[in-house]
């Protein structure tokens, strides 16, 4: 049983916030009513705030005694594309948009966070509350950092979190090291020559090179990257040909490199290009590549994760907490990571019982709201440990 401070109608609350973000979900850069809801609360609970950084970013500040260190604690905003199939009285009334990955349980726990830790009266340095727009593919982290936000008073250290459906509810993961990729993608042009499915000798099919290229492409994982390593290279979409008996000038494909390493991902470009160069060239074809760096690894520090641990322990026991969870997916909490040391954590909200259990940018997304309390117990522990 993990051990929480919060009251039954501090619960009830944080209930209703995050229901409330459900039915209300907004894509990246267009969160303007959560951020509002976001600033609304934060000046009820007696915050000085920062509002529109990064278009719909917004920061709460709470200073304690001078001198101290700075610490940011980071919740994402924004929700996805996807159509909700899911059957609840808080389905989104946003059609088309859903969140399907639980920032709204991320936004709603550091608001709880805040609300709770201003009452606190013997911090030994200040707190930076961040709303982060467009974690999900906008670099709203990256814009946050650029516009200033690790900076007046300068931050020294971050804390962020993310409730994992991969983990029953009750069960944390504290990682050191990386533990989410970077993230590139690509499209890539095939450009052949079309003619007739009759005459093939006629053409330069660039449907049998890109078949080619995707084979080829496999070798980067398999034989460019130490056993050691970890990466990853998909094609998500290709389009080509219009009819059964046509040969199309030109195939288009989409694709994803994820890298722990900054050194592979470095070399993942060049090594990539001349994979498809040389595929290419031996068809007679010719290529267009646009590749795209996204965001880094997140990587946690090593101090930071352990402080965390202490703080995770004390929640939810050490027979509930786990080490080496990681995934090839992105997040741009990242961006934090690469400036200051600090500790993401997974925090499970999976309940297989009631059926909470599909997986992230699912349609049937959704998980057991107790995690949510868990959160909010875990993240005032770690910044009591890093302040007090």
């Amino acid at each position: 049983m993990a051990k929480v401070s919060l009251s039954s109608v501090e619960k009830k609350a944080l209930i209703e916030w995050r229901r409330d973000f459900h039915e209300h979900p907004e894509l990246a850069y267009q969160e303007e009513r959560t951020s509002e809801v976001v600033a609304r609360k934060l000046s009820e609970f007696g915050y000085p705030i920062q509002k529109k950084i990064a278009g719909t970013g917004v920061m709460g500040l709470l200073k304690g005694e001078e001198g101290g260190k700075t610490l940011l604690v980071r919740a994402d905003m924004d929700a996805l594309p996807i159509r909700e199939e899911n059957d609840v009285e808080y389905k989104s009334k946003n059609e088309g948009v859903m969140h399907a990955c639980g920032h709204d349980g991320h936004t709603s726990m550091l608001l709880m966070t805040a609300k709770k830790m201003i009452e606190k009266k013997d911090l030994k340095g200040t707190l930076k509350f961040v709303f982060q727009p467009a974690e999900e593919g906008g670099n709203g982290a990256h814009r946050m950092i650029e516009e200033g936000v690790l900076e007046n008073p300068k931050v020294d250290a971050a804390l962020g979190l993310h409730l994992w459906n991969n983990l029953p509810v009750g069960k944390v993961a504290v990682t050191p090291g990386p533990i989410l990729a970077a993230v590139d993608e690509f499209e890539l042009k095939i450009i052949g020559k079309g003619g007739h499915g009759a005459m093939p000798e006629t053409t330069i099919d660039p449907i049998v090179t890109a078949g080619q290229v995707i084979t080829a492409l496999q070798t980067l994982v398999s034989r460019n990257v130490s056993p050691l390593d970890t990466a990853v290279v998909t094609i998500g979409a290709i389009q080509g040909g219009t009819a059964f008996n046509v040969i199309a000038n030109e195939v288009v494909m989409k694709g994803t490199v994820r890298t722990y390493s900054l050194k592979i991902r470095d070399e993942m470009p060049k090594r990539l290009e001349e994979i498809v160069k040389g595929v290419s060239s031996a068809m007679g074809a010719s290529y267009k590549l646009d590749y795209r760096q996204v965001c880094l690894p997140t990587i946690n520090d090593p101090r930071m994760t352990a402080l965390a641990r202490e703080a995770v322990v004390e929640v939810v026991g050490e027979e509930n907490v786990l080490e080496g969870e990681r995934t090839m997916g992105g997040e741009d909490f990242s961006f934090f990571l690469n400036q200051v040391p600090g500790c993401f954590i997974f925090v499970g909200s999976a309940n297989d019982s009631k059926g909470l259990n599909y997986s992230h940018h699912s349609s049937r997304f959704n998980f057991d709201e107790e995690a949510l309390s868990i959160g909010v117990e875990i993240l005032m522990r770690g910044i009591e440990r890093y302040l007090i």
